[in-house]
This record gives C-alpha cells, sequence and structure tokens, in this order.
C-alpha cells in the first residue's frame, strides 16, 4: 500500500480546469454511484467527524472505493483535516492511504463552482463571500477559471484582516474586483451570488429582506441559512439522503438533486427571479473520484512511500 501525502499532491500542480472536470463527471454518474449516507459524529459542539465510503462506477476492469474520513476540531489549526483510504474492489487490496486535504478543498470548490454554473441567473455580476479559508479559495480559483471572460464585483465580507489577503491572492484575475464590507446585511445585499464557507454559524445570519429575487445562496457547510428554505423557490442538494434529516426539508417548495438537473429529469433555474439555494453538502465519489485519478498519475512515480501492513497470510491465524 503506498502512502500519499500532502505536499506530493501539491507539486502535482493539477488545474481548476481538471478539478472541474472530475467534479462534474461524478455528478453526470451520481447514481451509478453505491453512496451510502456519510456517518456524522458530533463529540462536542462545533466538533465533528465524518466518516463517508462509497464505490465509483468504472469500466469492467475497474472497481475503485474507499473510505474518506474528515474532521473538525476549532481549536486547530488548521480546524479542519481529512484523510482517505483507496481501495480495489475488484480483488479488496488497499491501494493507498492519502491525505485528502488537497482533495477535499479542490472537489469542494469544484463543486461550489459548477453549481454557480448551473444554477447562477444569466449575467450575474456580484459575488458575495463569507469564511475565507482554504476552502473559499479553492473556489475562487475554481471560479477564476471558468469564468474568465466578464467583470465581477467580488464583496468578502471583514474578518481579521482576511480579507486583505484574499484579495491579494487573486490580484491576478483582472476580472475580479473586490470589495470589503462591514457586516452580512452589506454583504449579501444586492448580491447575486452568496457563497458561504464559514464552517460555523450558531444562527442565521440575515433577514428574509436581505436575499433580493434572483440570488443564488451556494452554504458549502450548510449552515446559517435555514431561514432560506422556507421562501426561496427551489432548493437543490447533492444528495437527497444528506438534506432530508433537515428541519425545514418538507417545507421546501421545489426540491431536487444537482445530478437529475444536470442529466435532464429535474427542471434548474427557470428564470432570473427565482430565489436558489444549493446544498453541496459533500460526496465522498468526488474524493474518491479524485483519489483513483492521482493514483493512477503517481502509482508509477518514484518519491512515494510504500508500506507493508504485514497482513495474515494464513487462513487461521489465532
Amino acid at each position: 500500500m503506498k502512502v500519499i501525502t500532502f505536499d506530493y499532491i501539491e507539486k502535482l500542480n493539477i488545474n481548476p480546469e481538471t478539478c472541474l472536470r472530475w467534479v462534474s463527471e461524478m455528478i453526470e454518474n451520481k447514481k451509478k454511484a453505491q453512496l451510502p449516507p456519510k456517518i456524522s459524529l458530533h463529540p462536542d459542539d462545533g466538533v465533528f467527524c465524518n466518516v463517508m465510503p462509497c464505490i465509483i462506477p468504472g469500466n469492467a476492469a475497474e472497481k475503485w472505493g474507499g473510505v474518506k474520513v474528515v474532521n473538525r476540531y476549532p481549536e486547530r489549526n488548521p480546524s479542519l483535516d481529512s484523510k482517505l483510504l483507496l481501495l480495489d474492489m475488484a480483488t479488496g487490496d488497499y491501494l493507498a492511504l492519502m491525505d485528502a486535504n488537497w482533495i477535499t478543498a479542490m472537489r469542494t470548490g469544484a463543486v461550489a463552482t459548477h453549481s454557480i454554473k448551473l444554477f447562477a441567473k444569466n449575467g450575474f455580476k456580484t459575488l458575495a463571500v463569507l469564511g475565507l479559508g482554504n476552502t473559499a479559495r479553492a473556489t475562487m480559483l475554481c471560479f477564476a477559471h471558468a469564468f474568465p471572460d466578464r467583470e465581477y464585483k467580488v464583496k468578502l465580507l471583514k474578518y481579521k484582516g482576511q480579507e486583505v489577503l484574499f484579495s491579494e491572492r487573486f490580484s491576478q484575475y483582472k476580472n475580479l474586483h473586490f470589495e470589503y464590507v462591514d457586516d452580512s446585511k452589506s454583504l449579501i445585499k444586492e448580491s447575486d451570488v452568496v457563497i458561504s464557507c464559514v464552517t460555523y454559524f450558531a444562527d442565521d445570519i440575515c433577514p428574509d429582506d436581505c436575499f433580493d429575487e434572483g440570488v443564488l445562496v451556494v452554504p458549502v457547510h450548510t449552515r446559517g441559512f435555514t431561514n432560506c428554505d422556507l421562501f426561496f423557490d427551489k432548493v437543490y442538494a447533492d444528495d437527497t439522503g444528506h438534506v432530508c434529516h433537515f428541519k425545514n426539508f418538507d417545507k421546501f417548495k421545489c426540491f431536487a438533486e444537482v445530478c437529475d438537473v444536470v442529466n435532464g429529469n429535474a427542471v434548474g433555474r427557470e428564470n432570473d427571479n427565482e430565489r436558489i439555494l444549493a446544498y453541496n453538502i459533500g460526496l465522498a465519489i468526488h474524493d474518491i473520484n479524485y483519489a483513483t485519478h492521482i493514483f493512477q498519475m503517481i502509482q508509477n512515480k518514484e518519491g512515494l512511500l510504500d508500506i507493508d501492513m504485514h497482513d495474515p497470510v494464513d487462513k487461521f491465524w489465532i
């Protein structure tokens, strides 16, 4: 079994276009995967540990699967951490133990960008971003590569100077014009797309009247927008099993999975006045698909650590 570290994955320089392509292929083929609802453990307030197994579709000779574990401890820096175990499901062999932090950030950013491409109103011009950590950076990186040809105002919520660092990170993209705002109401009002990458909110962040007609809200970590559940025209999610337990699920006006929209089995945005909410909770099929592509890219390269787990070789070993 190979050990694949964070720095090794970073050195591959996988571009945002590739990230978007890998995400798109899994969203389209989601129904062909085996994807049980993830197990979410909450040992303390604001702390979680999610366990996410799946098997993804492949050709007749390939059966890939695995398990991703991601946890959040707010006092840790960074607070999020994740690891992934990749398996050959045709043989049961354990192929790799892999750092999943880069995978998690980039697939999350690519999925959020996919939702913007799919659900944002025509000619949208203004983005609001709150929570300016690695997930937001990954999202903006994918967005910048997906939308290079128009001018956009990007409103950032001020927080400990992170807004300055964020705008400096993307200063080479001349079509992105950054603006700093002091509060969440000013951030969301008059924004066409709202991207929230804040990992934890105790309460909803804005009253209903802050959300203009035509707005798309993409709450990456779901918190802070339960009031939108009740009056937005349409709600989409990456998986029904991830949202069916939401307290307002039965009150959604219109609900469908993103993959059904992509495959023409459900309607998407029908006009520029609809308020749309996209809950992409995070599917392990994206993580395992990324891991599979990465494994195929590097399995014959030097610099990886091969370890022998010394598995039992006799049928009876006790």
